[in-house]
């Protein structure tokens, strides 16, 4: 697990959204507050989001939304060449970040080794240090509060994660299909 951030996706009928921390560690030490690691792909219709190094993400991101260009949006087709793509190239299988994809009818997580994981539930995926806490926090507001909008059930679930782990703090951002 990296000892990063945390970032929560979670889809519904009612929409699709990402959000994450903003919090940048080295070690024991907070270098930064405020980072932004999550954006939209291709033209906006895709959301993403990374835990691990930065640098690793941006490489990540940048070859990813080139092969969901080549696959023309689709993002399962994408999910699957990218997977390709990461596990078979010696310098990017070194890269430690892991991404969360999601667009309005599918969620994926992707990892360094070759993973590409739907969550059973099809709805809510979460990735890095605070991950754990946030997903729990998102599947009991899902499951008992369904008067919540996606965007507040991710925002009050990153809010719960910021409280528990010391690698997540509460300057969260969000992104909405």
């Amino acid at each position: 697990m990296f000892h990063a951030t945390t970032i929560l996706a979670y889809k519904s009928d009612k929409g699709a959204v990402i959000g994450g921390d903003g919090q940048v560690t080295f070690g024991n030490c907070v270098l930064k507050g405020n980072a932004t690691k999550i954006r939209t792909l291709y033209h906006g219709k895709i959301l993403s989001g990374f835990a691990g190094s930065t640098a690793d993400a941006f490489t990540l991101f940048d070859m990813f939304e080139g092969i969901l260009e080549n696959k023309k949006g689709d993002l399962l087709k994408s999910v699957m060449e990218f997977s390709k793509e990461w596990r078979k190239d010696k310098y990017l299988r070194r890269l430690e970040a892991m991404m969360i994809v999601l667009d309005k009818e599918r969620i994926f997580i992707l990892s360094g080794t070759g993973d590409v994981v739907e969550p059973e539930d099809g709805k809510i995926a979460a990735i890095g240090s605070g991950g754990n806490y946030a997903l729990s926090a998102a599947r009991a507001l899902d499951r008992f509060n369904s008067t919540l909008k996606p965007k507040d059930i991710v925002l009050e679930s990153l809010k719960i994660a910021g409280e528990l782990c010391i690698y997540t703090n509460q300057n969260i951002k969000i992104l909405e299909l």
